[in-house]
């Protein structure tokens, strides 16, 4: 399941991943394996070719609020070209496999690329964009709101239904609102109750549009 609806927009197309493949290394790493801790002065950018990852921050108990899962063609790490540290770590989720490009390779490839060069500016304009939202959601939407916003957010349609793909886990969800897994719980069990959705193995359906507040 992609982190959000216009990913694909940031997508390396198949051209793009032949030329800048043609300056990385391949590296594979095992599922939950940590490729970036937030800190780290590092000077890569990371192509994921296969599997998936979580990019995420946690504090000294453990505790992790996930910013967005990304898949297949997406990338991370651009954020290194400001010399700063990372401001976020990144974990595979499944047995996954990167393209590792140098700092001095991309800056290159980004000069030979103006519109891959352009898509990065997009993609950081829309990060900003979705931390403010958080932030905002945080700070103005209760509990339950911010999870049925964040459903709403991953349903995607399919054969006229929207539908979650993966398994998305309570935990999954509380780490993403801000929220404990119990208050998580009681609140899927309130929407499943209703009709609002209904929670597969591998999937959860969202049947109508909840109320964004109860």
């Amino acid at each position: 399941m992609s982190g959000d609806k216009t990913s694909a927009r940031f997508v390396l197309t198949p051209e793009e991943l032949r030329a800048i493949s043609a300056h990385a290394v391949t590296r594979s790493f095992p599922r939950n394996a940590v490729i970036l801790n937030e800190g780290d002065r590092t000077d890569t950018l990371y192509v994921i070719l296969e599997g998936r990852v979580k990019i995420f921050v946690a504090d000294a108990d453990g505790n992790e609020v996930v910013f967005h899962t990304q898949g297949p063609g997406e990338y991370f790490g651009e954020m290194m070209l400001d010399e700063g540290p990372r401001s976020a770590s990144v974990m595979t989720l499944e047995p996954s496999r990167f393209l590792v490009v140098p700092k001095s390779e991309l800056k290159a490839f980004l000069a030979r690329n103006p519109d891959f060069a352009v898509r990065i500016m997009e993609k950081l304009i829309h990060r900003v964009r979705g931390l403010t939202e958080r932030v905002k959601n945080l700070s103005l939407m209760d509990v339950y709101g911010r999870v049925a916003r964040l459903l709403l957010e991953l349903a995607e349609e399919r054969d006229g239904k929207l539908v979650i793909a993966g398994r998305l886990t309570q935990q999954d969800i509380a780490s993403r609102v801000g929220a404990s897994r119990a208050m998580v719980s009681r609140i899927l069990k309130d929407l499943t109750a209703g009709g609002y959705i209904s929670i597969q193995r591998d999937r959860i359906l969202v049947n109508r549009q909840p109320p964004l507040r109860w």
